[in-house]
């Protein structure tokens, strides 16, 4: 919010239909002032449509679009305090990095001489200071993106629009460039509106994060909370990897019907020769087949179907760290029977359900 508690972003009643297609359908969302903010969702989920529609590129089918209290629902893009930075950069290759940086304040007939101290204090900001006189051409893909995000920065706008900035980059550089993002946001103190449809990405960058599916926003919480307490089966499997349990399984489980959401990372697995652990009342244990075992390095995956009174057809996902363990040792689990144990405490419960009774493993 800003000092006067106005959201620097506020979307009533958004809808956005395209032909027979309605792409965004009555959003409602506030976005506070100085927020890092996501809006994360698969392909034709409706996030981007809703950034365009923010930024003045779309013009909705009903709804308002209002910014820092002022409705800017009917304006023009150049009439809202907004920038966007896009995935493709979108530079000039005939200017040089400190020509592109101006070139919004030339457009609004800025002074000469404010504009070039402008620039070089936003180059400054993106960590490009001196680079001013090269071409485009000259650069990486991360000092291009640094070049989009000053130009944009330059005109100090209240809110910072990114549709997908780094999707273009590899990925160690997408992550180097995660850290100095935040940072960037952090020393500037804008409003940071974010797209993409990278959860990783969405997960480490901001304050709170929107998750979109099919036009429609399913969840709008922090980090952890959309992690450790995701409100619906699509978030649970779209954010992170989840087991998901309901019908027949979630009843012998848990001794209720519905929907029930469990972590790959909360559940330990041991030999089923292993000394029995003391079993109690927060606790759920139950035997299975390590069917098969994936290595993704830092971590390691083991797909175990579950022994339920004869029923081996429900799998779960396992992850541990590669901590001690090698790669050896844990493809010669496969076949090997076992007991998987976990918290109820670590269970989340994503209500009824009753189309049909099979649980599935979700992954993002």
């Amino acid at each position: 919010m800003t000092a006067t508690g106005t959201p620097a972003v506020s979307l009533r009643g958004l809808r956005k239909e395209f032909g027979p297609v309605t792409a965004v359908a009555e959003l409602d969302l506030d976005i506070e002032a100085g927020e890092f903010f996501a809006m994360l969702g698969p392909s034709g989920s409706g996030k981007t449509t809703v950034l365009r529609m923010i930024a003045g590129f779309e013009r909705p089918t009903t709804g308002s679009v209002v910014l820092g209290g002022d409705d800017v629902t009917d304006r023009a893009p150049f009439a809202r305090d907004v920038n966007t930075v896009f995935q493709d950069y979108a530079l000039f290759p005939h200017m040089s990095v400190a020509q592109n940086v101006e070139y919004g304040l030339k457009v609004k007939r800025v002074a000469r001489s404010e504009r070039q101290s402008r620039a070089v204090e936003a180059l400054q900001t993106v960590r490009l200071e001196g680079y001013g006189e090269r071409r485009p051409s000259q650069l990486s893909g991360g000092q291009r993106q640094r070049v989009a995000l000053a130009r944009a920065l330059v005109n100090r706008p209240k809110v910072l629009l990114l549709d997908e900035p780094l999707g273009a980059l590899d990925l160690k550089l997408r992550r180097e460039m995660q850290i100095e993002l935040k940072q960037i946001q952090r020393e500037v103190g804008i409003t940071f509106l974010f797209v993409t449809h990278d959860q990783e990405e969405a997960l480490t960058l901001s304050d709170r994060i929107a998750v979109f599916n099919e036009g429609r926003i399913e969840q709008v919480a922090s980090p952890v909370e959309l992690y450790e307490q995701p409100a619906t089966p699509f978030v649970a499997g779209f954010v992170g990897t989840s087991n998901l349990l309901k019908g027949d399984v979630a009843h012998k489980l848990f001794g209720q019907d519905g929907m029930f959401s469990i972590r790959p990372e909360k559940i330990v697995l041991r030999p089923a020769t292993s000394e029995q652990s003391a079993s109690d009342a927060d606790t759920v244990e139950v035997p299975g087949v390590v069917q098969d075992i994936v290595y993704l390095g830092s971590a390691t995956h083991s797909i175990v179907a579950l022994d339920l009174a004869g029923d081996d057809s429900v799998r779960l996902s396992v992850m541990h760290q590669n901590l001690q363990s090698s790669l050896e040792t844990d493809m010669a689990q496969r076949g090997e029977r076992v007991v998987l144990q976990w918290q109820r405490a670590h269970v989340v419960s994503l209500g009824n359900n009753t189309d049909g009774d099979q649980p599935r493993e979700e992954t993002s």
